[in-house]
């Protein structure tokens, strides 16, 4: 099972390595994050492919070992968008929020051990919920569900 420590880790290693796209391994759980840190504004573009090049057509060729999730990542004044993306819940200690929990920390108050986010910070929260499952924590709030707060990027 592919931790999402793994995914913070290889995104701030490509934007400090100022890399323009980034491959990563093919689960639910890395689109999920891509497409949030997407709409959010941290990525530009997020498509699948194999591990040779970004490619919708050949991803439905190849082995489940060979999938791939592509991300183009996005700069301003030649800086890096995304400055840093942190795990919150760790293996050894996972951090499950209810809604009041998260209304804390989206409001700039501390929940838990777990400090407020900041002005372009956002949360990354795991429910339970089929059809919303990886959603950044204000969609949360506004979806009245709580669940599991993932990660979080500033």
């Amino acid at each position: 099972m592919v931790l999402p420590h793994d995914l913070c880790s290889h995104l701030q290693n490509a934007f400090r390595a100022r890399l323009h796209q980034v491959a990563v391994s093919h689960t639910t759980q890395n689109l999920g994050i891509m497409s949030i840190l997407l709409r959010a504004g941290f990525l530009s573009n997020v498509t699948r492919g194999t591990t040779e090049a970004p490619s919708p057509n050949a991803f439905h060729k190849v082995g489940d070992a060979e999938r791939r999730i592509w991300a183009d990542l996005k700069y301003r004044d030649d800086r890096p968008v995304l400055n840093h993306m942190e795990l919150i819940s760790k293996p050894s200690k996972r951090i499950f929020m209810d809604i009041g929990e998260i209304r804390r920390i989206c409001s700039g108050r501390r929940a838990q051990t777990i400090k407020p986010l900041g002005m372009g910070e956002i949360a990354v929260v795991h429910t339970k919920n089929k059809e919303h499952e990886w959603v950044e924590a204000r969609e949360a709030l506004r979806l009245n569900l709580e669940g599991e707060v993932v990660c979080r990027a500033r």
